[in-house]
Order: structure tokens, then sequence, then C-alpha cells
């Protein structure tokens, strides 16, 4: 059976993850969240005292990362693990948020990711959500999907998860964030995040997850020749 790679890029807190967690299991597909990965490093570098600024001092310490993804008996879910470390719930913290697009724009830690993730797609059968997955990681993708939403929309959703996960913020935090990340991920010198002409592009400011994904799988389904 033909297999693809699907890259889905995007905006923050826009249900990148959702999505491509829903369409690897339908597939039967590997999902692979490439923002835990940054977010794995973000960690690191805060627990050594290294300055997300200093870009050669984050780059000194990338020998020791090693970062893999396994699966959560209790929710059957991919988690990162940080050294042989599960870190999921860590990562997924405001103060790993205020800091994630500062490491990310850095070019060290970008190739040092991609060529990670490039070794786990390598096979194919591969859903992996990102900035630039569609551009760099995985240029060659039978499917690239550009998600976005509304700030407003991407802000309250974020903030209801992380209140839902105990994590205590307020929702104009979170939206300051969000904006935040949008204009370090779209500006950067390094890999920006940018659609492309080869995308599909999917606003579900005003979307359910079942409509987002009857949308996606349809797209799927064009790629695959209408086999799955």
């Amino acid at each position: 059976m033909k297999r693809i790679n699907i890259a889905i890029d995007g905006h923050s807190s826009c249900g990148k993850g959702t999505l491509a967690k829903q369409l690897a299991s339908a597939l039967g597909y590997k999902f692979i969240d490439s923002g835990a990965m940054y977010r794995a490093v973000t960690l690191y570098v805060l627990r050594m005292d290294v300055d997300p600024e200093n870009d050669d001092a984050v780059h000194s310490v990338l020998p020791q990362i090693s970062i893999d993804f396994v699966v959560n008996n209790a929710t059957g879910r991919s988690d990162v693990c940080l050294n042989g470390e599960n870190v999921e719930k860590e990562i997924r913290t405001l103060r790993i948020a205020n800091s994630v697009s500062q490491i990310a724009r850095i070019p060290s830690v970008r190739r040092f990711l991609v060529m990670l993730q490039q070794k786990m797609g390598a096979d194919k059968g591969v859903v992996m959500d990102g900035r630039d997955i569609g551009t760099v990681v995985f240029p060659d993708a039978e499917l690239k999907i550009f998600m976005t939403a509304n700030p407003e929309v991407r802000a309250l959703r974020r903030f209801n998860e992380l209140t839902e996960n105990g994590i205590k913020t307020t929702y104009e935090e979170v939206l300051a964030n969000l904006k935040q990340r949008d204009h370090i991920d779209s500006s950067r010198s390094d890999s920006p995040l940018t659609m492309t002409s080869d995308y599909r592009l999917l606003d579900n400011s005003d979307l359910s997850r079942e409509e987002q994904f009857s949308q996606a799988l349809k797209w799927v389904e064009e790629a695959l020749g209408n086999k799955i």
C-alpha cells in the first residue's frame, strides 16, 4: 500500500498536533511532534542555566541532548523523552512556551533537529507538525497543510488547555505570548514560518475538530489517489 509523508505547518495553538494525531491514528502512520522536540531542547537549555539569547552557548550543549518518543500506556499518546526522562508535562508549561521561539530561531538548533526529523521520516508513513516541515524538513512531502486561526480564538483554546492541566495563567498572558511567538516564527532569518503555493490552507477559526479532520482526510485521499 502506498505510504506518504504529511507535513502540517502553521501558527501556534491552532490545533496542528490534534489534527496530526487524528490523521496518524486513522492511517496507521507515525506521529512526530516537532514542536515538542524544540520544547525539549528549550527545557534542557533552561535547566543548564544557559542564556537562550546566547547562540554559541546553546549550540555548545546540543551534543548533550538526546530526544525520543515513547508510548504512554495510560493515555495511548507519544510522550517526549529528554535524555531518557519523560518530560511531556514539563515542556507544556508557559515557562517553556515563553522561550521556545527564541531557541527555535537559532540555526544550529534547527539543523540539529531537522537531521533527527528527516531520519524519522525516511521510510514514509509519517505525519509531522511544526513550522517548517513542508518547506525544510520534508520539502517533497506528498501532502502539505498550513493551519491557522484568529489569534483570539487560538489564545482562548490554549488558555483553556493550560487551565485544564492545572497551569495557572491568564488569557491576556497567553494572547501576548502567542502574538510574540507568531512574530518570531514568521520573521526569523532561518526557516521562517511560510506558506508556499503547494500547501492546502486550513483556517479552523470556525471549524470543529471533526470538520477539520474530515477536510484533511479528503486531501489525504487525493494525495493517495483515493486509496487509503
